[in-house]
């Protein structure tokens, strides 16, 4: 099978398509003929920093949409050629995955396998910021970072359809339009983001902020929460030292800090991400959320993938196809 690798990291330069071994699955596994892989910032700091990468010679990639190849013992409730989208620890640049059965998914009805390798990691993760980790109730406001991203774009659907005010925020004016058209109130621009989310409340705060950044991003964040506010970290782009945050900050606006990875929670409570990912996927379904394709390229072009994401322009969600 053909599949897109690195064997050193650096830039998008350095993945190269190889002829590799067909994976085969073990007890607990499947395996899936790979119709899309969606691309997420995680394989491009796996590529250029090594994030998650266990071992060189590397193939990247965390979840797909295809039909079920087939599944090892002890498998039940899948079964070779069902449609299905899935997370994978690595491995998706391929025409064939290997996944932990109980992070596939069935379609539900009517789906298609391009919308479907949108859903894996984005969909769950909204979900869960906004509801389960970040709690959020009708009448309250959040503000998220990168809200014209993958997961930018769905939250800020989510949140609406929750009863919440929505501010996002934005590197650039291109980014703010976009975000306008999914669930945003309201998009700041830059790095006043603090300031401009106490101005849009009057200058109580926010109820939630997420971010994805770390860094000066976080801190910030926390500046701009209300009294009782909450701040869900779910990344650390910036690449900054791990954030380190007490009593001292925390005491005065009475504020909660917690964090989140889908990635982490598919290998520590992979029956929790079901569940979670079931309420997500029915946002889809119903019609609650949308999430828009805004580029698509062949697997061979994994790199030009890389290069657009890595530049940090993108809006909305990458994928690679691999076959129809």
């Amino acid at each position: 099978m053909r599949a897109v690798q690195f064997k050193e990291y650096g830039g998008p330069e350095v993945l190269e398509v190889v002829a590799a071994a067909v994976p085969e699955p073990g007890p607990g596994q499947v395996t899936v003929d790979v119709a899309y892989t969606g691309v997420n910032f995680a394989d491009v700091k796996a590529r250029s920093d090594g994030y998650r990468v266990p071992a060189l010679p590397h193939v990247p990639g965390i979840e797909v949409s295809g039909r079920v190849r087939a599944v090892g013992a002890d498998v039940t409730g899948l079964r070779p050629g069902q449609e299905v989208a899935a997370l994978t620890a690595g491995g998706a640049y391929a025409e064939v995955a290997l996944a932990d059965a109980a992070t596939v998914f069935a379609l539900p009805a009517g789906m298609d396998l391009r919308t479907a390798a949108t859903l894996p990691t984005v969909l769950p993760t909204a979900h869960a910021l906004v509801h389960e980790v970040g709690r959020l109730t009708a009448g309250e406001s959040v503000l998220v970072q990168g809200a014209a991203g993958g997961v930018g774009t769905v939250v800020g659907q989510v949140a609406k359809a929750a009863g919440a005010t929505v501010y996002g925020v934005v590197s650039g004016p291109a980014k703010a339009e976009y975000a306008l058209k999914h669930g945003y109130d309201e998009v700041f621009v830059g790095d006043t983001f603090a300031a401009d989310a106490r101005r849009a409340t009057g200058g109580r705060g926010v109820d939630l902020a997420l971010d994805p950044v770390g860094g000066d991003t976080f801190r910030q964040s926390l500046a701009a929460l209300a009294t009782f506010g909450r701040l869900v970290s779910f990344g650390n782009a910036s690449g900054a030292e791990p954030w380190r945050v007490g009593q001292p900050e925390l005491f005065p606006g009475a504020h909660t800090v917690s964090a989140f990875s889908i990635l982490t929670l598919a290998q520590s409570a992979p029956e929790a991400l079901r569940t979670l990912a079931g309420r997500a996927f029915r946002l889809v379904a119903d019609g609650t959320v949308t999430l828009p394709v805004t580029a698509e390229f062949p697997l061979s072009e994994a790199a030009e993938a890389h290069r657009l994401m890595g530049g940090r322009t993108t809006m909305g969600k990458l994928l690679l196809r691999v076959s129809p």
